[in-house]
């Protein structure tokens, strides 16, 4: 059985019916099971005090900000290959969750910072990358709605993203090009000596998996509603003929 088969509108509309309800109650229960323990019942730590709990937001939004354009390119250079529409539909849908992790992940960033750096904002070689991947995000959307042809605003976009998608690398890896950023090493690191706490890693991974799981659920909502709304233009389109 071949995944190809699920580019069909028809069957991509069926799986992801059967498997929406799942994944909904899943991401919450994993979401609220690890804000809530991270909240309430990890101890503050010894040089940040409890501003160190923004992590079981930021670290999950920042991680899907990044990843959310990934997804994006991955489904463009289908689209751009294949010709799928879903690939092209996924893409769009993903946009605006991607712009709103990386709200969250520049939002809690400054409030993290304030009392680390002393600043809310510096123009730290991650966070500048942050906010320029956060004005491609904007742009690939003002792009797919100022293009009334679909298949060229899906043609354009996926070039966007390719060039964004460098960005969405500088976000994740600026820490390790430029040492003297202010920004912190990875939270989740190989190295022991960066590596985060076990008392935070446990509801930090069940934060990350609800991030994710949310992510997953959304745009196929998102998608399912794009389909939706590309088959009422289309009868709209016969109907005035």
């Amino acid at each position: 059985m071949s995944l190809w088969q699920y580019a069909n509108p028809v069957k991509f509309m069926a799986l992801s019916g059967r498997v929406l309800p799942t994944l909904t109650v899943l991401s919450a229960c994993l979401l609220i099971t690890g804000l809530i323990w991270g909240f309430f019942f990890t101890p503050d730590d010894y040089q940040q005090g409890s501003t160190v709990k923004i992590i079981f937001l930021h670290v999950p939004a920042a991680m899907m900000a990044i990843n959310a354009w990934v997804m994006m390119l991955v489904a463009s250079l289908i689209w751009l290959v294949r010709r799928h529409h879903v690939s092209a539909l996924a893409a769009k849908a993903a946009a605006p969750i991607g712009i709103t992790m990386t709200l969250i992940a520049i939002a809690t960033g400054a409030i993290w910072g304030k009392p680390m750096w002393g600043t809310y904002w510096a123009w730290d070689p991650r966070l500048t990358a942050f906010m320029i991947l956060l004005v491609f995000y904007f742009g690939y959307i003002a792009l797919w709605s100022a293009i009334e042809d679909s298949d060229m605003a899906a043609d354009l976009t996926s070039i966007l993203c390719m060039v964004g998608s460098v960005f969405a690398l500088m976000s994740r890896y600026a820490v390790n090009f430029w040492s003297q950023g202010l920004h912190q090493g990875a939270s989740l690191s190989l190295d022991k000596e960066q590596h985060v706490h076990d008392a935070f890693f446990y509801p930090l991974m069940i934060c990350i998996i609800a991030f994710i799981l949310l992510f997953i659920t959304l745009v196929l909502l998102r998608t399912r509603t794009e389909i939706r709304l590309r088959r009422a233009s289309a009868l709209v389109a016969r109907g005035a003929k």
